[in-house]
């Protein structure tokens, strides 16, 4: 009898965990059948969002480059910046689907972005320098500047540092931050540019046929512009000289070229006319003594 009872009891407590795991399976098919839509509906979001912001990214970089006033580094960091912040809204809103809370999300995100942004302000600077520079382009890779206490060739311009060759092919390495921060000089700017001359003479020698010697060489530079038209004048009366200024327009390329050549041009052309260049002198006046 006991043995019919135990057989009986172990029969209805298989029934049992029977009928529990059939209850459980069931609820849980339930739950993932009422759960499915949002995950196919998730995966969508998630698939086509990706989708979009990869075109979206290829859109932007085209278009930045067509317009020919955006530097490609600077386009590819803006087309950049547009495809994560597209994906993280893809991955916001997939995450919104499934119900997790996204404002407690984005909280979060916003406050991590702003310890980064406070652990790298320094380094952050300097890209937002390096970002207003590409956007207004003081000056270009080639151009020769004068910022931040240097000056030399530019090379490469980055987010981070602005590389520059000096006149004797040194490698300098500047932070965009220090540059956008001061004044710069860009002898490149223009066309042109303005080569300016002094040629002390001496108080004895005829003024006019010095200027009328100048200018004569002046002439006969052929890479010298005659508009705007050269100023050739007395400028000052100097300690042992009087000093005649010239003032000659050239192309942006030759101004070391005409620079040199009339120099010394003139300097040979005032030797063979008997036009003296003074040397610095001093005179010395001496008492006797009572």
């Amino acid at each position: 009898m006991q043995d019919t009872a135990q057989t009986a009891a172990s029969g209805e407590q298989a029934s049992g965990n029977i009928d529990f795991a059939f209850t459980f399976f069931q609820g849980l098919a339930e739950k993932a059948v009422a759960f499915l839509p949002s995950v196919i509906g998730a995966l969508v979001v998630l698939v086509v969002g990706l989708w979009v912001a990869g075109r979206v990214k290829k859109i932007v970089a085209s278009g930045f480059s067509r317009t020919g006033r955006i530097d490609d580094t600077l386009g590819g960091f803006l087309s950049s910046l547009v495809h994560y912040g597209l994906i993280a809204l893809v991955i916001i809103t997939t995450l919104g689907i499934f119900g997790v809370p996204t404002t407690s999300f984005a909280a979060i995100i916003g406050a991590a972005g702003l310890a980064i942004g406070l652990a790298l302000q320094g380094t952050l600077g300097h890209v937002a320098s390096g970002v207003m520079m590409l956007g207004f382009r003081p000056f270009d890779v080639g151009d020769f500047v004068e910022a931040a206490g240097v000056s030399g060739t530019v090379k490469h311009i980055g987010l981070f540092t602005t590389e520059m060759a000096t006149v004797d092919n040194k490698k300098i390495i500047v932070p965009n931050g220090k540059i956008f921060d001061d004044v710069i000089t860009n002898y490149a700017g223009y066309p042109t540019r303005r080569v300016d001359f002094v040629f002390g003479v001496s108080y004895g020698d005829d003024l006019d046929k010095a200027m009328a010697l100048i200018k004569l060489e002046v002439e006969n530079e052929s890479r010298a512009k005659s508009d705007p038209e050269p100023v050739i004048v007395v400028d000052s009366l100097g300690d042992s000289s009087v000093n005649i200024i010239c003032r000659v327009w050239v192309e942006r390329a030759d101004y070391f070229p005409v620079k040199w050549a009339l120099t010394k041009a003139v300097k040979e052309r005032f030797d063979s006319e008997g036009v003296s260049i003074p040397f610095p002198c001093r005179s010395l006046y001496m008492e006797k003594a009572a």
